[in-house]
């Protein structure tokens, strides 16, 4: 999940964000969104140790929202064209790495951690459908001082970029989607199961559900695949349970409106759902968005494939 580690760096603060210290709790009477002080300790320690093995110079910045506080990573040049990323459910920013190590030389990056999900950011007001995680984003972008900007989404990160460059248009540059999680066609009940497993602490079933989604990481980096089973492993243990949002995909209709400039990338061994399918019906339905299956790789292709996979953002939001 992560890269190697490099020097740490510090850049000018944003307008309108906060000391990332203040984003543990909302009060010291409350542990939320975790299940006690001392799983919010013992996540936060973890997640600080993961975050040294951040590939490029990075600041943390943090975004009051009416959400709640969010937690953004940013990476590159100051003066360089910005890039909001999400990445998938069930995962923080750090899962980006790899991107990011790909795109924060010509661009400045804002990894940000989902208000309603695992990591750092802090959920005061719960996130009930689409158009909170849309209005949440929105905030997010100018709150960090952004005006137009380009978005990139993994998987469930994928779904919310999609219908926030529906939503917000004018916001939007160029949007990239990874593997976008529910966007073309539902999840399968395959998955759905699988994941639900995920749900009770045992990194038997975190490590069995890792594997299948990702066959090219097991193969190929056993040690990378065990870490990501750790990191999930103690986000099932430290966070309250919350209600997910359903990804639901979008109809024909709002695929009939949606204007952005969009690259769909994913891998053709994709389980979340069938890539042909995916790059069929977008031919069909929203012939504007670039697709591109990437071969012999699956969900795990941001990680196994990073290279191409960074090549292909960069020439396509250049």
């Amino acid at each position: 999940m992560h890269s190697p580690a490099s020097r740490a760096g510090a850049a000018q603060p944003l307008r309108g964000s906060a000391p990332a210290r203040d984003v543990t709790c909302v009060s010291m009477k409350s542990c939320a969104p975790f299940k006690s002080d001392a799983a919010r300790e013992r996540y936060l320690a973890h997640a600080a140790l993961r975050a040294k093995s951040w590939p490029v110079p990075s600041e943390e910045r943090v975004v009051p929202t009416s959400f709640g506080q969010t937690f953004v990573r940013v990476s590159g040049p100051p003066d360089a064209a910005a890039v909001l990323l999400l990445p998938g459910i069930g995962s923080p920013g750090l899962t980006l790495a790899p991107v990011v190590a790909g795109l924060s030389g010509p661009r400045r990056t804002f990894v940000i951690d989902n208000i309603h999900d695992v990591g750092r950011s802090v959920e005061t007001k719960p996130v009930t459908g689409a158009d909170d995680f849309t209005t949440w984003l929105d905030e997010v972008r100018r709150g960090l001082g952004l005006g137009v900007v380009d978005v990139l989404g993994l998987s469930y990160g994928g779904w919310i970029c999609a219908q926030y460059a529906l939503r917000f248009p004018e916001a939007v540059r160029r949007v990239v989607l990874l593997a976008p999680a529910g966007t073309t066609a539902p999840i399968p009940w395959g998955f759905i199961w699988r994941a639900v497993l995920c749900a009770i602490p045992s990194r038997s079933f975190m490590r069995n559900f890792m594997g299948w989604v990702a066959p090219g990481l097991k193969a190929q980096r056993p040690d990378l695949l065990e870490s990501m089973v750790e990191d999930g492993h103690l986000a099932t243990r430290s966070f309250a349970p919350r209600k997910m949002v359903p990804p639901l995909p979008l109809s024909d209709a709002q695929w009939a409106r949606y204007q952005a400039r969009t690259l769909f990338l994913a891998g053709d061994r994709e389980v979340i759902f069938p890539p042909r399918e995916a790059v069929e019906k977008l031919a069909r339905v929203a012939p504007h968005v670039q697709t591109a299956l990437l071969p012999a790789v699956g969900h795990d292709f941001f990680l196994v494939a990073a290279d191409e996979v960074n090549r292909r953002v960069l020439a396509f939001l250049e």
